[in-house]
This record gives structure tokens, C-alpha cells and sequence, in this order.
């Protein structure tokens, strides 16, 4: 599989779907919730041997030892009796399991969802390099996001359940901050993900001929600042050819990061949105990465279009 192709899937009911926690740990409480939720959407849950670990010295950021929580990644994607891999929630520490990863019998495996958001940005990002599969951004089962929010939960089940191709991502209050059109293969995720794998990476371009997404939460301007400038410094968006931004839930205040990102972001001369429904918080949408899609920056109604 080329990145570029549809997502794998979508789901059927009586699929059984792997649970596993990558970055920081679920309470006893949400993973209730989401085996419930699971059980309401006629889904069968595999849990990862390790979902319930804690680090032993990092155990209020961190759901087990790295070796353990990539051992769980890894045997769910290559379960071939598994239609999709769901990432309980994010804080940190996809970024440290990548080492332990085995490429090789990664790529071997049938491709399925892998299904995310937040710090699971570095997981997105490793597939799509290392893989060539696309991967779908979006709230998470063990997260506030996804539970509280029933728009979040039929937006979840929809891409999980119907083909995303031909959708649009648009929203009533975006607005083009540099005009145009192109189309590309949708990249990208939470900013600070972003900026920080920048460096372990090839001398390849990482958006080039790519839509970047771009969002984030609980940052302030200046952290937001840094991080961008990070990845203009590093030649992150060389031969890019979008970038729409997201939600900023608690970060800002937003008029001060929807300044700094126009300072900073509209001089690449190629087409910006601001305000798209995909990030954190309330009322955000789940969207495929490393799909096609076109970019339509214009003053009626900025959004990107999935191309089949």
C-alpha cells in the first residue's frame, strides 16, 4: 500500500479491535467506558497484555515500560485477526516507544486502522514514513474528548464504520488567511509532536507534495511560536503545498495564535486555513492522514475535500 490510498477498513459489526495504550495511562474508570462504548457499537475488544501498567519511575505520564507498550503495539498490528488498532488516549510517550518497533514484521502485517490523536501524532507520522499506510486521526476511547462529546462520538463512528473518501472538512467559522488550491497527501497532526521528532528523521523534506494539519492544546503563544518555528527552521514544510490549521483548545489566547500563525506561516505563499473542526476539544471531526485530498483556501468556504 502507497501513501495516497484510502484508509483501511471501515469497520463491520462483530470486528474485533485492539485496545492498546502507547502513551500515558488510562484510569480504571475510562477503559470501563470504553469497553462499554465498545460493547454499544457491536465491537470486540482485545486489550493489550500491558494496558493496566504503570512505569516504574514514571508511572503519573507513562502506562508501562517503553519495551512493554510497543510489545502491545506491535502484536495488534500484526494480529491479522484484528480490523483495527485503537489508541486509548495520548499525553506522552508514543515518541519513546519508536525504537522498539520491528519495521519489518510491521510492514509484513495486513494493513488495518490505526486510530489516534494528540501524542499518538508521533505514531501517525512513523506510519506513514515507515509504512506507507494511512492512519485516521481522531479523539480517543480513554479521553474527555471523545466521552463527553456525542458529536465526537458520531463523528468517530462514522469514520470508523463508512469509507471516508469524497468528505469535506469545513466549518462554519474558518477563514482562508492565504487564498488557493492544490491537492496532496494529508500530514500532519499536533504541533508539538511535530516539532519534537523533528531531527530523527532523513534529509527528505517531511511535507513535501503534502496538506499539513496542524493543532494543538494548553499551549501558550510563545511555546506555539517556538514549536513552529522549530519546523520552519528544520525545512519541515520545504514543498509543501497546504496546511490548514485546527483547533487551539486552551491554548492562546487565540487571537494572539491566529496572528503568530499568519506572521509566520502565510510568507510559504501557499494556501492556509484557519479553524477547521479537527484537534482537541468539542465538536471536532476524525480525519484520515496520508490520504489525498484538495485544499480550497477561498473567502465562501475554506476546507479540504478527501479525493477517492
Amino acid at each position: 500500500m502507497t501513501v495516497g490510498a484510502a484508509l483501511p477498513g471501515p469497520l463491520r459489526h462483530g470486528d474485533r479491535v485492539a485496545l492498546v495504550a502507547p502513551s500515558s495511562a488510562i484510569s480504571d474508570e475510562r477503559l470501563t467506558e470504553a469497553l462499554d462504548l465498545l460493547a454499544r457499537w457491536d465491537l470486540e475488544p482485545v486489550l493489550g497484555a500491558h494496558v493496566r501498567d504503570t512505569h516504574p519511575r514514571a508511572g503519573t505520564y507513562l502506562a508501562g515500560a517503553d519495551a512493554d507498550r510497543a510489545v502491545d503495539l506491535m502484536r495488534a498490528w500484526t494480529d491479522d485477526s484484528v480490523a483495527a488498532v485503537l489508541c486509548l488516549c495520548g499525553g506522552y510517550g508514543a515518541v519513546r516507544i519508536l525504537d522498539h518497533l520491528d519495521v519489518p514484521r510491521l510492514r509484513a502485517a495486513r494493513p488495518k486502522m490505526l486510530v489516534g490523536s494528540s501524542d499518538i501524532t508521533g505514531l501517525h507520522e512513523f506510519w506513514e514514513r515507515e509504512l506507507a499506510v494511512p492512519t485516521l486521526f481522531a479523539p480517543m476511547l480513554g479521553t474527555n474528548d471523545l466521552m463527553s462529546d456525542p458529536g465526537n462520538l458520531i463523528a468517530l463512528h462514522r469514520a470508523l464504520f463508512t469509507a471516508t473518501e469524497e468528505r469535506t472538512l469545513q466549518a462554519p467559522g474558518a477563514e482562508a488567511i492565504v487564498e488557493g488550491e492544490a491537492q496532496g497527501t494529508l500530514t500532519g497532526g499536533n504541533l508539538s509532536l511535530l516539532a519534537m521528532t523533528t531531527g530523527s528523521h532523513s534529509s527528505a523534506p517531511r511535507a513535501a507534495g503534502k496538506i499539513v494539519l496542524l493543532e494543538d492544546v494548553e499551549e501558550k503563544t510563545y511555546r506555539v511560536d517556538g514549536f513552529l518555528v522549530s519546523l520552519l527552521r528544520s525545512g519541515y514544510f520545504d514543498g509543501a503545498v497546504g496546511i490548514a490549521l485546527g483547533t487551539w483548545h486552551e491554548c492562546g489566547p487565540l487571537p494572539e495564535i491566529r496572528a503568530l500563525v499568519e506572521e509566520l506561516l502565510a510568507p510559504l505563499g501557499i494556501p492556509l486555513i484557519w479553524g477547521l473542526p479537527f484537534g482537541h476539544g468539542p465538536g471536532v471531526d476524525s480525519v484520515p492522514l496520508g490520504v489525498r485530498a484538495r485544499i480550497i483556501a477561498d473567502a465562501g468556504q475554506p476546507r479540504i475535500e478527501l479525493l477517492r
